[in-house]
């Protein structure tokens, strides 16, 4: 499996001919350095963790362009129906939709969900993570945005994922100390990938500290070039 950062918490999984992009947060996004059109190509699959602009990002677009199939939670999904996505994969916490080529779940996180409308905040369904799973393929977790909570054991018993990507920025999410708690104590990955920072002043503006917390630990603290797919 090929992983590329493209930034923020925007990630894109090539796999066994399959392209999918996770929160394609690209437009405004001050991270963001890659060719939009090379990002998006060939990406027939869109999974999105909660209804934040920042994650959200370019998801319609994309959708329109590529004829992408959008898979979240139903109530953000409903929401993109309403400004015009075609094809939506429904889901809620808990569940699993197969694919074809991989498995989505959603699992929880710790943070909340919505857009501005009118200066008036409008709710998007609860915020998750996503698990994926592809035959002959490590396990992805990705995070979304959450604080650290207990029952990520629980998910780690269920789903064994050996990639995660965390969030790490502090102010909304998890800082690094705490996302590294939550690493060496709930998780047995052989990758994890640092992500909500570098983009906002108001976040961490390196990953620094949280490689200083993982030091000494089995698992690998892997920081991608942005726009640079590294394999896992």
């Amino acid at each position: 499996m090929q992983i590329t950062w493209f930034g923020h918490s925007a990630f894109r999984l090539d796999f066994a001919g399959n392209a999918v992009l996770i929160d394609p947060f690209f437009t405004g996004n001050p991270a963001f350095v890659s060719d939009k059109a090379a990002a998006i190509k060939g990406v027939s699959q869109i999974v999105l963790t909660h209804g934040h602009a920042d994650h959200v990002g370019d998801a319609l677009d994309i959708a329109k362009t590529n004829g992408a199939t959008v898979t979240t939670n139903y109530d953000l999904g409903m929401w993109l129906v309403s400004k015009g996505l075609e094809k939506f994969n429904p889901m809620n916490m808990g569940g699993t939709t197969d694919l074809g080529a991989f498995t989505v779940t959603l699992v929880r996180a710790d943070h909340s969900s919505g857009e501005i409308v009118d200066g008036t905040p409008i709710y998007l369904g609860n915020p998750c993570g996503a698990i994926i799973k592809a035959k002959g393929e490590p396990t992805v977790y990705h995070m979304g945005d959450t604080d650290i909570f207990s029952d990520m054991a629980l998910i780690s018993e269920i789903h064994q994922p050996k990639v995660a990507m965390v969030p790490i920025g502090d102010r909304f999410t998890m800082g690094a100390s705490t996302a590294a708690m939550a690493i060496k104590r709930f998780f047995k990955l052989d990758v994890v990938i640092p992500c909500h920072y570098g983009s906002f002043p108001f976040i961490d503006a390196n990953a620094e500290k949280f490689v200083a917390e993982m030091k000494g630990h089995a698992t690998k603290v892997l920081l991608p070039e942005k726009g640079k797919p590294v394999t896992v």
